[in-house]
């Protein structure tokens, strides 16, 4: 059983990340108002979260600019325009996709940048794709995480291999990323424990990025406090793609750290977020996210279902167990 003193009490090393306009900007495009996005960042001050991600580094090759809104592509000078020089103790993140990016030229030398963390983001079979992307964001002087997303489908003995490889890398960050939002908190502690060998070896931190499909985004992030993960990503009002991520309400009320603040944090949503649900934006918990977590299967036929406003969740289910 887990010591009471790991929950009970509050480790100096844990960091809080906000990952609500990247993730939450899957729900609506990235079309955010400069004021959301300004009250945000201000927000995530006064509650002392300790990282703020902007949205990705997407390809303007790849995705149209038309289409998607500034936080998509996260000009630097579109940062700039929110954070100013940053003079806080509120670090900037962005991610970069394996295969979605342009790395080599959208990703700028640190100095003249304002991002602080480079978030690349892969599958098992684009490790060494991954590398390559982490070792040019160290050079340029970046912190840099890595996110090993869908491990609920992975094999322990091909997680060992990536993490081996990835230890080797300078990466600061391994991260365990639920993407399905299937699994269990007995699972993450579980991989937790992988995570941990490899992270002790190689001298590297832990983060945990949880998916709401079960109601459990909330749950596994604790399970993973407790087991040791220091890097924890969640959400305003849990926006995110789908079910949506652990909440940060719930995360910041949790937490014993004398430095985080859930007040900012709930005005914040009061005034900012419910807005965009009553506008229409759509996310979080139900019935059709549940069933494709409980399959471990990626949601986007769920999200297609919610798009399409259907409400026969009997014969959704129907379909997507043929699809399994």
């Amino acid at each position: 059983m887990k010591e009471l003193s790991n929950l009970m009490n509050y480790r100096s090393d844990i960091k809080v990340v906000d990952a609500t306009l990247r993730d939450g900007g899957l729900v609506n495009d990235f079309y955010f108002t400069d004021e959301f996005v300004r009250n945000l960042y201000l927000a995530n001050q006064k509650a002392g979260v300790d990282y703020m991600e902007f949205g990705y580094k997407a390809s303007r090759e790849m995705f149209d600019e038309n289409k998607f809104g500034k936080w998509k592509f996260c000009n630097d000078d579109d940062i700039r325009a929110v954070v100013g020089d940053n003079d806080t103790d509120l670090k900037i993140a962005v991610m970069a996709d394996v295969g979605r990016c342009d790395y080599k030229t959208d990703i700028v030398n640190r100095a003249d940048s304002p991002i602080d963390l480079i978030r690349v983001a892969t599958y098992l079979n684009t490790i060494p794709a991954a590398v390559d992307m982490i070792e040019d964001a160290a050079k340029k002087g970046y912190e840099v995480s890595c996110n090993i997303m869908a491990i609920s489908n992975a094999q322990e003995s091909d997680l060992k291999v990536a993490l081996d490889i990835l230890g080797q890398s300078p990466v600061n960050i391994f991260y365990i990323v639920d993407s399905y939002g299937s699994l269990y908190p007995e699972q993450i502690a579980r991989i937790a424990d992988v995570y941990l060998e490899f992270a002790a070896k190689y001298g590297k931190k832990l983060g945990i990025h949880a998916h709401n499909n079960q109601q459990l985004a909330f749950a596994n992030t604790i399970e993973a406090v407790g087991d040791g993960v220091d890097y924890l990503d969640a959400t305003y009002a849990s926006m995110g793609r789908g079910a949506g991520n652990c909440a940060m309400e719930l995360l910041l009320g949790f937490l014993r750290n004398p430095k985080y603040n859930v007040y900012p944090v709930i005005q914040f949503i009061e005034d900012h977020v419910r807005k965009l649900q009553e506008n229409g934006t759509v996310w979080g918990y139900d019935l059709q996210y549940l069933m494709t977590g409980l399959l471990n299967q990626h949601p986007r036929a769920a999200i297609q279902f919610t798009k399409n406003k259907r409400n026969d969740y009997a014969e959704f289910y129907r379909e997507i167990i043929v699809q399994d």
